[in-house]
Parts: C-alpha cells; structure tokens; sequence
C-alpha cells in the first residue's frame, strides 16, 4: 500500500508514518517548513517528503490519503486555500482517512492496546509503561508523543511475546479532534483493553467549550474498554469520578487516593508502592516531583494488566532515563544549569517547578530557580488560564515571559508576582533579562511545547561569555 500524509512532521503523524514504513507500505508526505528533527528521522528511514500542500501531489496516486489535524478547510486573506492539496482531494473524490484511523486499522486490529490519556504527563507515562514491558521481554510496539531516550525512537511495531495471547502495543492516547472531518477525539479510535486515565483538566479552549465536553470524550473512551478490560484512573480526580460515574463495563484499578489499589508511601524519588495497603514493590529513581510518582502508580497499574508484577515493573523504572524535553538538563554555563521542558498548562508548570525545587533543596538548597516560558499553545494564546499563571509559577524565584503573538497583557497577568515576574515581547530582550539576573548556582528552566526560539543553547552562550 502507499499511503501519502499531509502534515507529516507533526510528533503524532511522524510516528504514524514510522509505522507504516516498518510494516512494509510505501510512504510519503508533504508539510510546510518540513523540518527537524522529524524530517530527519523520516528521511532516515527512506521516507521522500515534500515541501507545502500543493495540489499536484495529486499526481502520486496513492491507495490513500492519511490526512493530520494540522490540515483544514481555511482560505487565506487572499481568499485562495491555505491546503490547496486537500481541496484537489475532495474535488477528485480521491481515497482519504485520518491519521488514527489508519493506526487502527493497519496497526492496532488484533493487538492488545494500553492506551495512556490525561492533560498531563501522557507522553511520560506511555515511556514508562512501554520500558516496563521492554524490561520483562514482552517486545512492545508503542507510539509515543516525544523520544524516550530508552529506545531513542517516537514509534516502533514491536512482536509478539511468548505466552502473550496478543502482541502489546503502548500508545500515547490523545483527546484533541481527529481531523477537520472527524471532530472526536483521537483516542477513540484505538479501542484499549487497558486505558490509563491519567488526570484531567480544561485544556484545548480551541475546540472544548468546557471541561464537562472533554469529559464527555474520556466516557467516550471509557465506553471502549472491554469486560476483560481494565480501566486504571486516577483517584485524587473528581473529574474522572465523574467519568467513570456516567457508566464503567470493565475492571477499574485506581491509584494516587489513600483508597486506592495503587498508593505511593515515601518521598518521589524513593517510595514504597503499596497496593491495597500492602507494599508489593519500591522505587529508587532519578525523577522528581509527585506528578512522576503518580505516573510511576499508573505504569505500574497498567503493567499488572498484562501480567508485569509490580515489583518487576518497580525494577524497571529504577533504570528508567526520561523522554526529550522533560526536564532535561541542556547544559551548565557560569555554574548556571539550563533546562529544557515541555510545561505549557498552568498544573503543568507548577508541578514541574514543584518537582525540580524538591530537587534541588535536597541536593542544593538555597539556590534559585529562574523560570522561564512562553504561553504558546492554543488554550494559552487565548488567555482562557492567564489568571492561573501566578499560582503556576509560585515555587519560582524569578519569572520571565516571552509575550510574542499574545492578545492579551501577561505583564497585567502576572502582577501578582510583583517584581519577581518579567516579560519581554522578543527573544533578545528576554535573553538578555536572563542573562542579567542570573547568577551562579541557580537553576533556569525553559517551559514551552515549541522550540521556544532555540532558547536553550542561546542562553548557554550568553550565559559563557558573562
């Protein structure tokens, strides 16, 4: 089969093309500005990419069009089509799917799926989940939203383990829309026999009017999970007690609550799991911050499904390196360490920020943690949370803000902060903010979802030559 994909470079359609290419289909696709570091892991596996949606792509003819959530019916201010490509496949009456619903039906039919959802920490705890297995030989595929530098690759089929009645495959489950033609949201389409519900919060403002409408699309979920089925939730949630309270057909297991199966006893970094008030395993790691606690609690959950004990999945977590851009460390510069994160909801930043000051109070305390962070996604540009952002940023010493594309005034936002808080319209006048305030044993953390303006290695440099 060839399948061409328009919006190839996205995080999600990348690995579905990943997928597809290791499955044996021809592949191709086209994005604007096709860029790294994607193109580069696309090309490397032989896959031919294209430059902008033009309508003679028309010409390759493949079996199907596999369409990402990127592409839509707008026109530019000139009135032409921003997607001409998309607009010759309609008129043409040529073949066209999304992106999850090719997944399902040429890579999940037949597989057991664990499906991980939440409004954060999806892409963290799909790369635990997917590395416990790999750790008892059970050779998972997965799908994640990010690099897990245990595997250093997004996507991979994986094979069929000895004494698994399925081949396993871990998948970072979305709810952001499908496509422009098919508005649910994307993890409905993968049918888990075990669905992790990882937390759940109003985001996406661009397409939810309220968070009663994405929890409607989590039922949505919920309703997918077979008999045989397990249903791991967090139990700290009351928007997921409302989920599961709208209707559950299968096992649940819950964690994070003090009733719940899965419970955590000890500090983030060292803990004791307990299930059922038993202790059944412990975890000495690397990571910070009571969010990755409960994500280990869910990975660990999930696992057991499959038939991981606990204590095993525990093992495995202790030799667990993190993905790209959670909380990664850049660089040192002038005794100053840089890191980068993906942060960008209010809880998000606070728990990350929460995360790293327990950090540092245990191996440094006293020193500063300089926040810094653009409101870049689509909920943030439109200032539907702005009035949470000095609760978010509470455990920083300093904030700044990159206000670039903003229709509203961040500087007004974050006033309660006083003069802890900065904003700067454009990357120099930020860097060079940074750079003045910073000193010698503090600790800056860059939070965005985008490349943030390649940041990370500018304040390194400017940072040298202070």
């Amino acid at each position: 089969m060839h399948i061409h994909i328009l919006g190839i470079c996205g995080t999600f359609m990348g690995g579905v093309a990943a997928l597809a290419r290791e499955a044996g289909h021809s592949v191709t696709g086209c994005d604007a500005g096709v860029y790294p570091p994607m193109s580069d892991q696309l090309r490397a596996l032989g896959i031919e990419l294209i430059e902008g949606y033009g309508a003679d792509q028309l010409a390759l003819r493949p079996d199907v069009f596999v369409v990402g959530n990127v592409v839509s019916r707008a026109r530019l201010p000139d009135g032409t089509p921003k997607f001409p490509l998309m607009e010759a496949i309609l008129d043409a009456g040529a073949p066209y799917t999304s992106g999850p619903q090719w997944l399902a039906e040429h890579v999940l039919q037949g597989r057991h799926v664990l499906a991980v959802a939440g409004t954060h920490g999806k892409t963290t705890t799909t790369s635990m989940l997917a590395w416990v297995l790999e750790a008892a030989g059970l050779s998972p595929g997965f799908l994640v939203g990010g690099v897990p530098l245990d595997f250093g690759i997004s996507a991979r089929l994986g094979a069929q383990a000895a004494g698994q009645e399925r081949p396993l495959f871990v998948i970072e489950a979305d709810e952001y829309d499908t496509a422009f033609f098919d508005k649910r949201s994307k993890f409905v389409h993968y049918r888990p026999r075990t669905a992790v519900l990882n937390n759940l919060e109003f985001d996406h403002a661009d397409i939810f009017d309220d968070l009663a409408a994405i929890e409607r699309q989590f039922h949505h979920l919920v309703r997918t999970v077979p008999p045989s089925g397990r249903v791991v939730a967090n139990g700290l949630e009351e928007s997921l007690a409302r989920v599961l309270h709208l209707g559950l057909w299968s096992q649940v297991a819950a964690f994070g609550a003090t009733v719940s199966d899965f419970t955590a006893h000890g500090e983030p970094h060292d803990f004791e799991v307990l299930r059922r008030g038993r202790a059944v395993a412990h975890v000495r790691w690397s990571l910070s911050g009571v969010h990755n606690q409960l994500n280990a609690l869910a990975a660990i959950a999930a696992a057991e499904h499959v038939g991981v004990a606990p204590a095993q999945a525990a093992e495995a977590l202790a030799r667990f390196q993190n993905v790209k851009r959670r909380m990664e460390l850049r660089g040192t510069a002038a005794g100053i360490r840089v890191y980068d994160d993906f942060a960008h909801h209010p809880t998000a930043l606070r728990t990350t920020l929460d995360g790293l000051r327990r950090s540092i109070q245990a191996d440094s305390p006293g020193s500063r943690i300089l926040a810094v962070f653009e409101p870049r996604s689509n909920t943030m540009k439109l200032g539907t949370m702005k009035a949470q952002l000095p609760w978010a940023l509470e455990a920083a010493d300093l904030a700044f803000c990159h206000t670039a594309g903003l229709d509203w005034d961040a500087a007004e936002a974050l006033a309660p902060l006083g003069a802890r808080a900065r904003t700067a319209a454009d990357i120099p006048t930020l860097l060079a903010q940074i750079t003045e305030a910073a000193r010698p044993g503090d600790h800056i953390i860059c939070m965005s979802n985008g490349s943030f303006g390649g940041i990370h290695a500018r304040l390194l440099d400017a940072l040298s030559k202070k």
